[in-house]
């Protein structure tokens, strides 16, 4: 019965043609039945259609089929009471269709969350005129005359018009909105930023993309207030967690972004192959070295679009991880003998990214 609307439909006819059979027999003769019997029968049913109903509900995923199921048991219900039936027990019912109605949803969307996500090349949207740029604000339901420039990457015009569905009254539409970002949406980003395949090029541009969403947070705040006449401001107003959603993603994205940049630079410092019983240095700082510098400055280039403060908390990152790196290769237990050449090539290195102002390159990059 759970499969389809037919099956509940059916099920509340065949009840629906019982009891008022029942009821036309109750008053259209005398003797056959009483007003007791029929309450100890429809009491007795009742109980087992709300056991049904819990039962094959809880089996339902499509929350169109839930929505229905709720509109069902609505008429049913206040065909019911017009014949003098008890129905409270059917509208307190209700209430856990309605919580039902809400995981399916949240179930169905963070289907259509990791589909976006999957389907995302993570990289900034091209506008090179008006035109493009229309076609681009097309797909969210929001117009502004004047033409601005944001690092908008492609899973955000899809996200945005998502959380829109619900048309239920302000308590319950905000709860469930919070829903859908603290629990659907906010599990589908953390799950994105830690998947191997999310490179730091792709955590900036999640950082960006979360630092818009929350900025669209107080359009949502309206879009509400709209649809229920509420004004947010009301004391007893349950608040949206949309900020702290995009801020927590946003913070995990950062601290994701430490983490590969120290296991990339571990990656150079594993290619390390110092000959520690060398004669002389070879005059010139080691190939690894100036790998990881290149890649290091490269990196850098990205980062530029990040917040100052990440920026300079990522350079420091970087530049303590590799200081801490040379420092145990030097000091390592296994490392029995060092030439005095070998200390002189290790310290070419040093005064490589010394020459270079390596960090302070890096922080004024940021910076800027």
């Amino acid at each position: 019965m759970h499969e389809t609307v037919e099956g509940y439909r059916k099920y509340f006819n065949q009840i629906v043609g019982f009891f008022v059979v029942e009821d036309h027999i109750l008053h259209a003769t005398q003797g056959l039945v009483t007003r007791a019997f029929t309450d100890e029968l429809w009491n007795m049913a009742l109980s087992k259609i709300i056991a049904v109903l819990r039962t094959h509900s809880s089996y339902c995923s499509d929350p169109d089929l839930v929505l229905e199921l709720k509109n069902l048991i609505v008429i049913f219900a206040d065909t019911l009471q017009g014949y003098g039936f008890p129905v409270n027990r059917l509208f307190d019912l209700l209430f856990e269709v309605r919580d039902q109605y809400n995981e399916t949803l949240l179930k169905k969307w963070a289907l259509v969350f990791r589909d976006i996500f999957e389907q995302d090349n993570y990289s900034p949207i091209p506008v090179e005129n008006e035109e493009e740029y229309k076609a681009v604000v097309s797909r969210f339901p929001f117009h502004d005359a004047e033409i601005e420039k944001y690092l908008y990457f492609q899973w955000l015009p899809h996200v945005y018009p998502q959380s829109f569905s619900s048309t239920e009254i302000d308590d319950m539409l905000r709860k469930s909105t919070n829903l859908l970002l603290t629990r659907t949406l906010s599990s589908c980003l953390q799950n994105l930023i830690k998947k191997p395949h999310i490179g730091l090029t792709e955590l900036v541009q999640i950082i960006i993309n979360t630092t818009h969403l929350e900025y669209a947070c107080k359009y949502l705040e309206d879009f509400i207030t709209n649809i229920t006449n509420v004004s947010p401001e009301t004391v007893h107003t349950t608040r949206l967690y949309g900020l702290s959603t995009f801020k927590d993603a946003r913070h995990a994205a950062e601290g994701e972004i430490y983490t590969k940049l120290n296991q990339k630079i571990d990656e150079f410092i594993q290619l390390a192959d110092y000959e520690w019983g060398m004669a002389e240095s070879d005059g010139r700082a080691s190939g690894y070295l100036m790998d990881l510098i290149n890649f290091l400055r490269s990196t850098s280039q990205v980062f530029t679009h990040l917040p100052g403060k990440v920026a300079q908390t990522a350079c420091m990152s970087a530049c303590k991880h590799l200081a801490t790196s040379l420092m145990q290769m030097l000091l390592d237990t296994e490392l029995k003998q060092i030439s005095m050449g070998a200390i002189q090539q290790f310290n070419l290195d040093v005064i490589q990214c010394e020459r270079e102002y390596f960090c302070c390159y890096l922080l004024t990059l940021f910076f800027h």
